[in-house]
């Protein structure tokens, strides 16, 4: 049985056009999932959807085989909004005690403050929590009551690099007892890194769908860079994009031989390095094409 049944599910909000159109998808047990998109993509939309918030337009969607609500409401669906639904003037300890009492099979609240790394602060009032604090009570609200789907707006933001590594080694040990876990970000190193699938949406529709490597295929640019040194890289046969980053320029282009010849004839080839498209480049590729992939000679023909 699936955890995540969607169905050509459609939504509009009033007065404008559809956020979410047609979208079906299938999550399983113990999946991690990635979920991509631009701003206004159909990802916030999708999330409320499977929450119960709002109501498909057409199509249907199902949680472990039954009706969202009905898992909501049983307790098996835990959610992390990216900001709010932390309630001032408690305590970390006070409210994950509240929480612990009011779900069906709860882990104990020591647990909770463990895996959100909050043992050192449980005595202290949401107010004195700093912002990656604050994150990490959400998660830690998210968790306790053991869900086995766990939805995550935005998880990391907020937190700092080594909290970031701790939250994500906690979510693989929670999805290693076969529970779900769908979260939507803009860090796509961290979907490349941590999820086992990764859903592109652009425009409400799904574009892509499949792990990071597959996603990358989809596209057929590459990356070609060289030492830092000035030049016309803008003007070079096959060059989408130009970025500086660590001493190096970094050229995506679309056909990296000529990109790479007509460097070698302005005497700019040092310390060249080709490679394929990293997911950044994959996702901004897709995004901006998904209007019409079918006459973008940047994607497969086996792309979206």
């Amino acid at each position: 049985m699936s955890t995540v049944e969607l169905d050509q599910v459609s939504y509009a909000y009033s007065g404008g056009g559809l956020a979410v159109s047609d979208v079906s998808l299938r999550i399983e047990p113990g999946e991690i999932v990635a979920m991509l998109g631009p701003n206004g993509a159909g990802k916030s939309t999708t999330l409320l959807l499977l929450l119960g918030m709002l109501p498909p337009r057409t199509g249907t969607a199902r949680l472990f085989g039954g009706p969202v609500a009905r898992a909501v409401a049983d307790g098996r669906v835990g959610a992390m909004p990216q900001a709010g639904g932390v309630p001032p003037r408690s305590t970390v300890r006070d409210l994950l005690e509240f929480l612990h009492a009011v779900y069906p099979r709860p882990m104990p609240v020591k647990e909770a403050l463990e895996l959100a790394d909050l043992g050192g602060v449980a005595g202290r009032t949401v107010e004195r929590l700093s912002g990656g604090q604050q994150q990490r009570l959400r998660f830690a609200m998210a968790v306790i009551g053991r869900p086995d789907l766990l939805i995550l707006d935005e998880p990391t933001a907020a937190l700092d690099v080594q909290s970031r590594r701790a939250f994500w080694a906690s979510i693989r040990g929670y999805a290693a007892q076969r529970r779900t876990v769908l979260f939507s970000t803009h860090y796509l190193e961290e979907a490349d890194g941590n999820a086992d699938r990764i859903v592109v949406l652009d425009r409400g529709r799904v574009i892509a769908d499949g792990t990071a490597a597959s996603v990358k295929r989809m596209v057929t640019v590459r990356t070609v860079s060289v030492t830092e040194q000035e030049g016309g890289f803008e003007r070079l046969p096959g060059v989408v994009a130009v970025a500086r980053r660590d001493g190096r320029v970094v050229l995506t282009t679309t056909d990296s031989d000529a990109t790479v010849l007509a460097l070698a004839g302005a005497g700019l080839l040092l310390d060249l390095e080709v490679a394929g498209a990293g997911l950044e480049e994959a996702f901004l590729t897709l995004t901006a094409n998904a209007g019409d992939p079918d006459r973008d000679p940047t994607l497969t023909q086996t792309g979206a």
